[in-house]
């Protein structure tokens, strides 16, 4: 069966998210979308033959994320993707990629960016992987002692963990910038309100100097984010590797890039711990060129936040 390739309107709202429900287990997905002033001429969908459902969608999500240079580059996102059940295997997912990558580049980004477990799905439409790196080990067995104290954040620290955030990463190579509507629908939504992020104090001015976000999945403790000074991530690890154990975890994956001072921190949090090695981010060239788009995401410190995902 053929299928009508076009972009939303605010009618397609109901089906998309009704399709969202249908593909995963994202409720937040809705409201990430809504996120986008331009969502709709951004969001492509194969409406069917019959005119009676939407069998596929992809949606470009533009995002200013820093170069090799730390200069920040309009990018597109793509995120949401999803078909039905029925309808796999007919090819929808590839003439909607096509679609959007037409609109971006109409839009003049730079490149384009996307996460995925599936990467087969998106060569053909001209991503390419590349590799990003975490490390991984069993939860050390009992905590260092801090060097600062530690406790949950909350909501006046956010102005000074905004700060730190934009400190940390103000050259930072695939880093994006983050628009006040980031931080409180789009973190919220990829790291929930359950585990609350943590921050390190100084003891003598009470000024936060480390900020980090860790998730529990599976048996596992997931460091997600970290911003501030590399000397709080020693009482941070530690404070996380505590509620870890607390909540009968046995290992830990770290997703900071490396340094003297993540190294040096890492026992605190970490024992055994090893390097490995993935390749889940793809990215397609626009107006970039492929060298410059390859030096981004390869570059020493880069790093997409998951905080960031589309």
């Amino acid at each position: 069966m053929s299928a009508l390739v076009r972009t939303t309107t605010a009618a397609d709202d109901p089906a998309l998210a009704a399709l969202w429900r249908r593909c995963f287990v994202a409720p937040h997905l809705s409201d990430l979308h809504a996120l986008d002033p331009g969502r709709h001429r951004h969001t492509f969908v194969a409406e069917n033959a019959e005119g009676d459902g939407i069998d596929a969608v992809v949606v470009y999500v533009p995002r200013l994320i820093r170069d090799a240079a730390g200069s920040p580059q309009r990018v597109g996102g793509i995120g949401s993707v999803a078909t039905r059940p029925e309808a796999r295997g007919r090819g929808l997912i590839r003439l909607l990629l096509a679609a959007a990558a037409r609109t971006m580049t109409a839009e003049q980004c730079a490149w384009s960016l996307l996460f995925t477990g599936t990467p087969a799905v998106y060569r053909g439409s001209g991503w390419e992987e590349f590799a990003s790196t975490y490390t991984e080990g069993t939860l050390a067995p009992s905590a260092v002692p801090a060097t600062s104290p530690v406790r949950v954040a909350t909501p006046q620290d956010d102005a000074e963990v905004v700060a730190l955030h934009d400190a940390y990463n103000r050259t930072r190579p695939l880093s994006s910038l983050r628009a006040p509507e980031d931080w409180t629908v789009r973190l919220p939504a990829w790291y929930g309100p359950a585990e609350r992020p943590l921050v390190a104090v100084d003891p003598a001015s009470g000024a936060l100097t480390g900020w980090i976000v860790a998730q529990h999945v599976e048996d596992r403790v997931e460091v997600r984010e970290f911003a501030g000074a590399a000397e709080s991530l020693g009482a941070l690890f530690a404070a996380v590797g505590s509620r870890g154990r607390a909540a009968g975890l046995t290992r830990a994956r770290v997703r900071i890039p490396g340094g003297p001072g993540v190294t040096a921190a890492l026992p605190a949090l970490l024992a055994g711990a090893r390097q490995v090695t993935e390749r889940v981010g793809m990215a397609r060239p626009l107006h970039a060129t492929d060298a410059a788009v390859r030096a981004t995401v390869t570059a020493p410190g880069a790093v997409h936040w998951y905080g960031d995902c589309f």
